[in-house]
């Protein structure tokens, strides 16, 4: 499990979901799965390894693992639960999408914001 960081965005090596910069440049966050809240950069990284861990069948029972997922879960403001209930609705609609041959939700490269496509700067030369 790697939390691949950026300037701009955060991705995994096992999830789906990602956390991405707002595009002011500042030290402000958003989770894919949690984009109501303003994050920091290492809230975001707690929100991006809390995915992780939920996602790691093989750790269900193991209560050092489940205790770090409350502790994630609760510097992010939520209880477990809650966390586990907005994954698995994000899974569930990847999913359908998939069935339904519709195209994928742009990801961490691309996002719509506030009706603007927000990309990381490109450098050339």
């Amino acid at each position: 499990m790697t939390v691949h960081i950026t300037f701009w965005t955060m991705t995994s090596d096992i999830t789906p979901e990602w956390a991405y910069r707002e595009a002011d440049g500042t030290d402000r966050w958003r989770l894919s799965w949690l984009p109501d809240r303003l994050l920091t950069a290492d809230q975001a990284q707690l929100g991006m390894e809390l995915d992780e861990l939920l996602s790691d069948l093989s750790a269900v029972h193991d209560r050092a693992v489940q205790d770090r997922i409350d502790l994630y879960a609760e510097q992010l403001g939520i209880a477990r639960a809650g966390a586990v209930l907005l994954l698995a609705r994000r899974m569930a609609v990847r999913l359908h999408q998939e069935r339904a041959g519709a195209p994928r939700s742009p990801g961490p490269r691309s996002r719509p914001l506030h009706g603007h496509i927000v990309e990381p700067p490109y450098v050339l030369g």
